[in-house]
């Protein structure tokens, strides 16, 4: 096979050579170099922050640590019931029916409890309806103050929970109201007990030469004896009357009650 012969030199598309020793000799156009493309100055980074939980309505937490649960209404803590608490006023002729609907913490819930249960206690009473519907109220909030008391001390709020300040029969209002109340129904029993330990004082069995006074009327007598030399005697028994006898003229008769066994009675003549 016959080799090509070497190309000559000026062959080709530049009939020019290159001579490095002559530069005004015509050259070989150079091939065209594409675009450069501007670089972009870096940015500086920036250290990065740590994060910071994000603050919700239960404190520091992402999420609410009882899926499915509310904060109380008050202050977002939890744990919380779901209640409502009641309360009544009372203004003669009209009245006013209040609620307050949970959730509430167990801080949040017994102040609230406390407080429209004072108020009703001295608001309530004030009609002839109202002092039905006052206790019936009283008696509801009773559930409530049951199911505040069964949580745990609240937490994770937004703010700090109420104050329950002082337990209810503590309180000035109620003590106002309670305090008469409570005398008037003791005093219906106490008056039974004393009656019946005291009695009725037997009337006296009256004697024939006894000094009596009356200090009641003669249908409704009530003679007490006294010393026939007193100033204050009025009446001398003479006699007991026997069936089918009367009292002499001027004087009185003593009730039977006087005599013995009741069924008796005595003729009383006047002192004076």
């Amino acid at each position: 096979m016959a080799t090509p012969p070497p190309p000559q030199q000026g062959a080709g598309p530049y009939p020019y050579p290159y001579d490095r020793n002559n530069p005004y000799a015509p050259q070989a156009p150079q091939a065209p170099q594409a675009p450069q493309v501007p670089q972009v100055p870096q940015v500086p980074q920036v250290p990065q922050v740590p994060q910071v939980p994000q603050q919700t309505s239960y404190g520091a937490y992402g999420v609410h640590p009882q899926p499915g649960a509310y904060g109380c209404r008050v202050c977002g803590a939890w744990p919380a019931a779901a209640a409502t608490v009641r309360g009544h006023q009372g203004m003669i002729v009209l009245m006013r029916f209040l609620s307050r609907s949970g959730p509430f913490c167990r801080d949040c819930g017994l102040a609230t409890y406390r407080s429209m249960s004072s108020d009703t206690m001295w608001q309530g009473w004030w009609g002839p309806l109202s002092a039905f519907i006052t206790p019936v109220t009283l008696l509801m909030n009773l559930g409530p103050r049951a199911a505040f008391r069964r949580l745990a001390p609240p937490a994770g709020g937004f703010r700090p929970p109420l104050d329950p300040g002082r337990p209810l029969w503590r309180r000035v209002p109620v003590l106002i109201v309670l305090v008469p109340m409570l005398l008037v129904v003791l005093a219906v029993p106490t008056l039974l007990v004393i009656g019946l330990v005291v009695g009725d004082d037997e009337p006296t069995t009256l004697s024939v030469g006894q000094c009596v006074r009356n200090v009641g009327d003669w249908s409704d007598q009530e003679l007490l004896v006294e010393p026939c030399g007193s100033p204050e005697a009025e009446y001398r028994v003479t006699r007991r009357l026997q069936p089918g006898t009367t009292c002499a003229d001027g004087e009185f008769y003593a009730d039977l009650k006087y005599g013995p066994g009741g069924s008796t009675t005595s003729c009383l003549a006047p002192l004076r």
